[in-house]
């Protein structure tokens, strides 16, 4: 019933506004009479104004329904529009376009995708799959296939194409041709673009073609203008292209160079007007045009009769062509043959000058090796007589009891001292320019050496009131411990020599692998203008305070032997501050293990009433020199000439000596080493020294195989008394 009523009330075609004037009147009516009334019809009042309230929000759900439908139907005419524009934009494109999803099926195209491919096309529509398209695209009639390539070979490479995403180009039949182009979308689709390249390859094809004339006429021009003959020839061997200076270097006719004039021809031609040069045949050119296998490259000479050479190259080209190049090499073959000539005329007399210098370079070499023989020898014999000198001189000043006679012996001691260092120099000196000069090199622990330079020159540096310090080391080093010791003693006694006053230092200082040895003096120094001189024999500096002392030869043997051994020799100096001498020498990789030597003087000279000395000296003179000045120091010689003589003297007395001194050159008997060895075995070993004045290799390592040390002449008066009070 309120239903009817409501239909009655409300009418849709009065519109919104008047209805709801209607429903306003009717609602202040009801509200009147519900004031009015009570009871039942406030119940029933308060049931139709819950059904207005219902009605209010199923209107108010209609309106809010109208407004969603409007809103849909707008956006649905916005993604028609969008849709619309879409195929308008993709349908203005010049390429060809097609998208794929991510199932790879064909979602939409535009209509020049595909459209050079008639019979392919009506079948190319939206939901296809993308092999299905490829498939189509390889048995389409419109499209040019290269030679020996089928449909499903086609297929194949351009599903590869497909999932490399690459940019190819497609032929077509009619000299047409389309480039493809795929991309990948965000969500795993398909973008392909075909473009029409068929204007652009056509126009790049001409260019090419322009571009390859113009070469011709380039290459045509070049080869017409070089001094080379060039012949061009084809994969079938026939004449494809020459210059103007082939005919000239060949002599060739009009009538053979001309193209397609086969190389068999030419070749014929060359054999018979030109020989080949040496090491090569008209087989081998025959043979090397032919090969069926790659060609490597050629060269051979041609040689005419009158005398022209050809130097002659040919390599192969792509497509199995080959050039050959003809460069006249006449005057260059001549200028050779010219130059041999004059090699072998100056080789000649090369030859005979060499061997002129080889004999006088021999001369020479004999007369320094005699030189340095009769020096040594010289020297040796000097040696001999000076010893004895020396020994008498030292007992006779020891008897000399007025001291103007004492004094007197010591000023004639001191010059044998100095003709001593004269002959010890000048055998240096000759040692070291004799060629081949043998060093030995070998571990040297500085300890030792240093010990002993400090104990050697302690009291010269005393007596001129001079601070030696020669600081301790416990590194080794690799020389020649000969030569070392003589290199260092020269510098040391150098610088006591030539300062006057405050010290002299010498000490080695490590740097890396290597060792330098400096010795330092607060002397004058060296001016500049004097420092390549100080190394000349007899040179001394002028004007020193020491000028007079010495003979100028000990920077000479330093230089030498550093020289000889290889270390490196450095000079800084400062005039009127002093100088620095330093030798650089290469650590041993090898440290002997030595043992501690007994000290050449002993700290408490025992009683030497009872102590007996066996003395072998050939030389009388220095024999009874040596036995004088032992027996003033109370010490019992056995004297004997000869090393047999010395084991038949030992013999007939029984007695068995407490030392040994013997020389080591004999005579024509038993050497000093080989008396010493038989000495020991009979009698036991017994504190030996070898004495002689030979400084040659050859002795020292006798001594040093023996396990025996070497006295040198001419001999030092203390020095012997101190080995034999000793006792060894």
């Amino acid at each position: 019933m309120s239903e009817r009523i409501s239909d009655c009330l409300i009418d849709p075609a009065d519109g919104a506004e008047r209805n709801v004037e209607k429903l306003l009147t009717i609602a202040e009516s009801l509200m009147r009479h519900a004031e009015q009334s009570s009871g039942e019809r406030g119940a029933a009042f308060e049931q139709f104004r819950r059904a207005a309230a219902l009605e209010d929000r199923v209107r108010q759900r209609t309106r809010d329904l109208e407004v969603t439908l409007k809103l849909l139907n707008e956006a649905n005419s916005a993604a028609e529009r969008a849709r619309r524009d879409l195929s308008q934009a993709i349908e203005a494109i010049e390429e060809g376009f097609a998208l794929f999803d991510a199932a790879e099926v064909l979602v939409l195209s535009n209509s020049r995708f595909c459209r050079d491919l008639v019979d392919a096309l009506p079948f190319i529509r939206p939901g296809i799959s993308f092999s299905d398209y490829v498939d189509l695209v390889s048995r389409s009639s419109a499209l040019a296939l290269p030679g020996g390539v089928t449909p499903k070979s086609w297929a194949t490479e351009r599903i590869r194409h497909h999932r490399q995403r690459q940019v190819f180009n497609v032929g077509l039949v009619g000299d047409r041709w389309l480039q493809v182009s795929e991309q990948r979308t965000a969500d795993g689709g398909t973008v392909i673009l075909q473009t029409d390249v068929t204007d652009i390859i056509r126009l790049e094809r001409e260019e090419r073609g322009k571009l390859l004339d113009d070469q011709a006429r380039i290459i045509r021009a070049t080869l017409d203008h070089i001094n080379q003959g060039v012949g061009i020839f084809d994969a079938d061997r026939r004449l494809v292209g020459w210059n103007r200076r082939l005919a000239q270097l060949l002599d060739m006719p009009v009538t053979l160079l001309r193209m397609g004039t086969h190389f068999d021809v030419l070749a014929a031609r060359m054999t018979r007007q030109a020989g080949f040069g040496e090491g090569f045949t008209a087989d081998a050119l025959w043979a090397w045009a032919r090969k069926a296998a790659p060609r490597g490259p050629l060269s051979f000479e041609l040689r005419h009769g009158s005398g022209m050479v050809l130097d002659v190259f040919a390599q192969e080209m792509p497509g199995r062509g080959f050039v050959m190049s003809f460069t006249d090499v006449t005057r260059e073959r001549l200028a050779i043959h010219a130059m041999l000539r004059a090699n072998a005329s100056l080789e000649a007399r090369v030859a005979a000058r060499t061997e002129d210098l080889e004999a006088a370079l021999a001369e020479a070499e004999r007369a320094n090796a005699a030189r340095a023989r009769f020096v040594a020898a010289a020297s040796h014999d000097l040696l001999q007589p000076l010893s004895a000198a020396k020994l008498f001189m030292a007992a006779a000043r020891d008897d000399a009891e007025a001291p103007r006679l004492r004094a007197t012996l010591e000023k004639a001691h001191n010059a044998l001292v100095s003709v001593e260092g004269i002959l010890g120099a000048l055998l240096d000196i000759s040692r070291l320019e004799a060629r081949g000069a043998a060093v030995e090199i070998a571990p040297v622990p500085l300890s030792v050496l240093l010990s002993q330079l400090t104990d050697e020159f302690a009291p010269m540096a005393a007596a001129k009131g001079l601070r030696l310090d020669i600081l301790p080391s416990a590194l080794t080093v690799s020389s020649d411990p000969t030569y070392l010791r003589r290199i260092l003693q020269n510098l040391i006694s150098n610088a006591i020599r030539y300062t006057a006053k405050g010290r002299v230092l010498v000490g080695p200082r490590r740097a890396g692998r290597f060792v330098r040895i400096e010795v330092h003096d607060t002397g004058p120094g060296i001016a500049p203008e004097e420092r390549e001189a100080i190394f000349r024999e007899f040179h001394r500096i002028q004007g020193s305070a020491s000028a007079s002392e010495g003979m100028g030869l000990g920077l000479a043997i330093v230089e030498r032997a550093c020289a000889l051994l290889d270390h490196r020799l450095s000079l800084r100096s400062v005039p009127g501050t002093g100088t620095c001498f330093s030798v650089e020498l290469a650590l041993s990789a090898d440290a002997p293990v030595h043992r501690d030597a007994p000290p050449d003087i002993p700290e408490e000279p025992g009683d030497s009433s009872d102590r007996i000395v066996l003395l072998v000296e050939n030389d009388a003179d220095l024999r009874r020199a040596i036995a004088l000045l032992l027996e003033r120091r109370g010490v019992g010689v056995l004297e004997a000439a000869s090393g047999e003589e010395a084991l038949d003297l030992l013999e007939e007395i029984g007695i068995v000596p407490d030392v040994y001194l013997v020389d080591q050159q004999l005579g024509d008997g038993l050497t000093g080493v080989e008396t010493v060895a038989m000495l020991h075995a009979r009698h036991g070993e017994r504190p030996t020294r070898i004495i002689t004045a030979n400084r040659t290799a050859e002795t020292r390592d006798a001594a040093r195989a023996a396990g025996l040390e070497i006295l040198y002449k001419p001999i030092d008066p203390e020095a012997l008394a101190a080995f034999v009070l000793q006792g060894g």
